[in-house]
């Protein structure tokens, strides 16, 4: 193969500009493995990339996809073989590295895991980044002593893809779940992934007191602005917030007070630099507390073309769970 099909995005007359094109595999940046990549998968950060909404590239041109999971086709590393099947979540790719909306990646043999036993590659994509930060924020509750047992945990922007898994992780493990949304033409779908209530969005964002009634053991919030501003004076005693996004912006206005009088937790949670070991223990984590037949329900499969718009519609949030992207389709 001396080409292969990748969307590139380059920046022109201050315009982010994305299109499907074949690419010289010369062109292909640094790395000890090179892999046929066969999935990737649409996250909110590669929605920002693809529009140029955000300041998520670093560098142009570039291929984004956060994601990717396909099988080496050559590799100078010992760790892998011609013929291994492997995943890549996080590291930079589709920000600072080429990513994984392309037929042919080469990266460093450092950001690569071998492919969970039990998944195929189009789950492990409509797992992703999203549902891997998903699993991150549970471990960090429970090492918090967040248990099902404590009380209701919430969960803030709950119809994308890191809130459909934190619902349907925590309800998996037995915790009482309340999902946040602004869409409740979606309760249906969250109640299939074991919400047992539903708050607006707008319940939270309006203005608060500093502090309110004792309400979450937990929480995993997804949205940040004034959506976490709003939930942190309703957190009860010694509870913990695992917050991962910032879809609803990026300040944080608050007070002291949940964290001096409440002794809240807020646990910033990061999955593009996660140690190798600890992604291994998420992902064995993954593969007990994840059902495939829930993941099943919240994914669809799209052509690399599919992007052009849907990088678009994530970022304007008409996206439902989980968009695994064929890059041979």
């Amino acid at each position: 193969m001396d080409t292969f099909k990748a969307l590139m995005v380059d920046l022109k007359e201050n315009t982010v500009q994305a299109t499907i094109r074949e690419t010289p595999c010369d062109a292909l940046p640094p790395g000890d493995v090179l892999v046929a990549v066969a999935y990737s998968s649409l996250n909110y950060k590669d929605g920002l990339a693809i529009t140029g909404k955000g300041k998520i590239v670093r560098s142009y041109p570039m291929v984004p996809g956060i994601d990717l999971a396909g099988t080496v086709v050559e590799s100078q590393s010992p760790d892998f073989q011609p013929g291994d099947r492997v995943l890549l979540t996080g590291w930079g790719v589709g920000e600072r590295h080429w990513g994984g909306y392309a037929q042919m990646a080469r990266v460093q043999a450092g950001w690569l895991l071998p492919l969970p036993a039990g998944l195929t590659m189009a789950q492990a994509m409509g797992i992703g980044s999203a549902g891997f930060t998903a699993m991150q924020c549970v471990m960090a509750l429970e090492e918090h002593g967040v248990m099902p047992s404590g009380g209701e945990v919430v969960v803030t922007g709950a119809t994308g893809g890191v809130g459909s898994f934190a619902v349907a992780i925590l309800a998996n493990l037995g915790y009482s779940v309340v999902a946040v949304t602004g869409r409740p033409q979606f309760h249906d779908y969250l109640r299939a992934l074991g919400a047992s209530g539903f708050l607006g969005r707008e319940e939270l964002a309006s203005p608060r007191k500093p502090l309110e009634s004792e309400r979450w053991a937990g929480a995993v919030d997804v949205v940040g602005g004034a959506v976490l501003s709003g939930l942190l004076p309703s957190m009860a005693y010694g509870s913990s917030v695992a917050m991962c996004g910032l879809a609803g912006g990026s300040d944080l206005v608050t007070t002291v007070f949940p964290f001096i009088l409440r002794g809240v937790n807020l646990l910033g949670i990061d999955s593009v630099r996660c140690p190798p070991p600890r992604r291994r223990l998420v992902w064995e984590r993954i593969g007990r507390d994840v059902s495939l037949e829930k993941l099943d329900a919240v994914v669809q499969v799209e052509p690399l073309e599919r992007l052009l718009t849907l990088g678009d519609e994530i970022v304007q949030g008409r996206v439902r769970g989980r968009v695994v992207i064929d890059v041979n389709g």
